[in-house]
């Protein structure tokens, strides 16, 4: 069995049902934000990084070009050609003169500042070096990396200059038509190369050489890293993860083997850019959450309400036991509104049922009331008559109508138990033994058991049992006293009485209405309760009676002689 003391509220359910699932769909929308944003973010980083490849790849054959058409204007310098057919000749027909060197080597210095470029080499035809100039003189060492790029027909190499690389634009020195001697233009390939790059991009550098780093723009523990990750060659376009920070790397420029990438964070990017979307986000979301809370609230309020006013009206219904009240309609919707007609037609019919019920009820009750007194032609109409003065006492005293129901149909049964009497002892017309009349007095419990297995009949089981109780504890069946004695049971007892007193029985004629006030009077406060007397005599006046039947073969049934009784009072024989 559920425990409804602990059920939540049709509100609260709502509520929570709304507002969860508004969270959810807003929470579920706020991840796939987030994860949308890193991931635009992380996607412009790489397109930004893609564009900067394009600009640096553009500048740097550009920077090419340069390099090519100044090697090419320095290669058709007259002096530069005349000195070195001079050193050919010389060389070919013996040792060349210390002077020819040294107005070469101040040659190569010349083109060298002229060029802008690291290193001037003047290499004759096989790549060996005659003369170079520049900062890097003192590093450029004459042999194999010379000779290999002659070999390859010149054009732009990648040669090595001491423990660096540098980027070289070989081109032929020719002397009408006949080849004299190569003239090579380099410049490094270091890290102050990759930090002049990067400071035009925006973005790392990096520069590798048979799969080694050979220089970058890079932070020395982040060059470290990158070190250690480029082991191989890294390919064209990807991304590489340093220290827990994510980058994105471009070729920019492929020379031999050596080739130049372009490094863009994108964390660096992505964090903040993120972070403020986040925030942004967040912000929209704390205003959705707001506002999703308060439709909750709203609708959960406005489709509970009704059905709250609803239940609380049943309610009340059901606790004022009242089947005449009608459900209004709310109008809040067409389900309410249909639930409400069929609620109302079905109190309209269980009202018709209980008035059904209770028509047959007390019919019921009449008949056995009637059963009953057809016992005795004597005590004919009494139940009824009983009935009438209870009901209209407690009318007087102010009693509600639950109590007056239940002493109108409790009067009506307040003898029941009489069904149990022997018919020998119940119409005896001479004096009764003690044993007879207590007989009799056993009438009460009895009829008290009856209705006891009866649900509907058991509120009235205290005007069966105790209206024969008296205020001094005389009575009978427990010799009760005060109060002790329901209020219904003691109203009952004085309207029996004066029934009695006022009706012929088979031992003694009816009393006149004055002897029976009269006695009711003597008798209050120790017989009857004063209260109910004055209210039941304020009353008289108003009640209509049924006709008491008179038979003529009644006063046939008269003793000549007053019957005695063992009761103080002469109505309680057969009362």
């Amino acid at each position: 069995m559920s425990n409804r003391r602990g059920a939540p509220r049709l509100l609260t359910r709502t509520l929570i049902a709304t507002f969860a699932t508004s969270a959810v769909v807003l929470s579920v929308v706020f991840v796939v934000m987030t994860v949308v944003v890193e991931r635009s973010v992380q996607s412009n980083v790489a397109n930004n990084l893609s564009v900067v490849q394009q600009m640096l790849s553009a500048s740097q054959a550009q920077r090419s070009l340069e390099l090519l058409r100044s090697a090419q204007r320095l290669a058709e310098r007259p002096t530069l050609k005349a000195a070195l057919d001079t050193y050919t000749s010389e060389r070919r027909w013996g040792r060349p003169s210390p002077d020819l060197l040294t107005t070469l080597r101040r040659e190569a210095a010349r083109l060298a500042r002229a060029a802008d470029a690291g290193l001037v080499a003047i290499l004759d035809e096989g790549g060996a070096t005659i003369a170079s100039g520049g900062a890097l003189d003192f590093e450029w060492a004459s042999g194999a990396a010379g000779a290999a790029a002659v070999a390859s027909g010149g054009g732009e190499r990648v040669v090595a200059i001491g423990d660096d690389i540098a980027r070289a634009m070989i081109v032929p020195l020719d002397l009408n038509t006949a080849r004299i001697g190569w003239l090579m233009v380099a410049e490094r390939l270091d890290r102050a190369f990759a930090e002049r790059i990067a400071a035009q991009a925006g973005t790392g550098i990096a520069i590798l050489a048979g799969e080694e780093l050979r220089a970058s723009s890079l932070p020395p523990a982040t060059e470290r890293l990158l070190a250690r990750s480029w082991t191989g060659a890294p390919g064209l376009d990807g991304t590489v993860t340093l220290g827990g920070e994510t980058y994105a790397h471009r070729r920019i420029l492929d020379l031999d083997d050596a080739v130049v990438y372009a490094l863009g964070s994108i964390d660096a990017v992505a964090v903040p850019a993120t972070r403020d979307a986040r925030r942004a986000l967040f912000g929209l979301a704390a205003f959705a959450f707001l506002l999703s809370a308060g439709a909750s609230v709203w609708l959960a309020r406005s489709i509970t309400r009704p059905i709250d006013e609803l239940s609380v009206s049943v309610q009340a219904m059901a606790a004022d036991r009242d089947l005449a009240v009608r459900l209004s309609a709310t109008g809040s919707s067409r389900e309410l509104d249909g639930f409400t007609q069929a609620f109302n037609a079905l109190m309209e019919a269980l009202a018709a049922a209980d008035a059904e019920t209770r028509l047959a009820y007390v019919s019921a009750i009449r008949g056995l009331a009637a059963t009953l007194d057809a016992r005795d032609p004597y005590t004919a109409g009494h139940s009824e008559r009983v009935s009438l003065l209870s009901a209209e006492t407690g009318r007087r005293l102010g009693l509600n109508e639950a109590e007056i129901e239940q002493l109108r149909v409790g009067a009506l049964l307040h003898d029941i138990g009489k069904i149990g009497v022997p018919d020998a002892i119940l119409q005896k017309v001479g004096r009764l033994t003690t044993d007879e009349f207590d007989t009799i007095k056993t009438h009460t419990t009895l009829g008290a058991r009856i209705l006891k297995t009866v649900p509907f009949l058991a509120v009235h089981v205290p005007v069966i049992e105790l209206h024969h109780e008296r205020l001094d504890g005389r009575g009978y069946p427990y010799g009760l006293s005060g109060h002790a004695i329901p209020l219904v049971a003691r109203i009952v007892h004085v309207a029996d009485a004066y029934d009695a007193m006022t009706t012929a029985r088979a031992y003694r004629g009816a009393r006149s209405t004055q002897e029976a006030v009269d006695e009711l009077w003597r008798c209050a406060g120790s017989d009857f309760d004063p209260e109910a007397v004055q209210a039941l005599l304020a009353a008289l006046p108003e009640i209509r009676l049924p006709d008491v039947p008179t038979p003529a073969d009644r006063l046939r049934l008269l003793s000549p002689d007053p019957r005695e009784h063992l009761e103080s009072a002469a109505w309680e024989r057969t009362a």
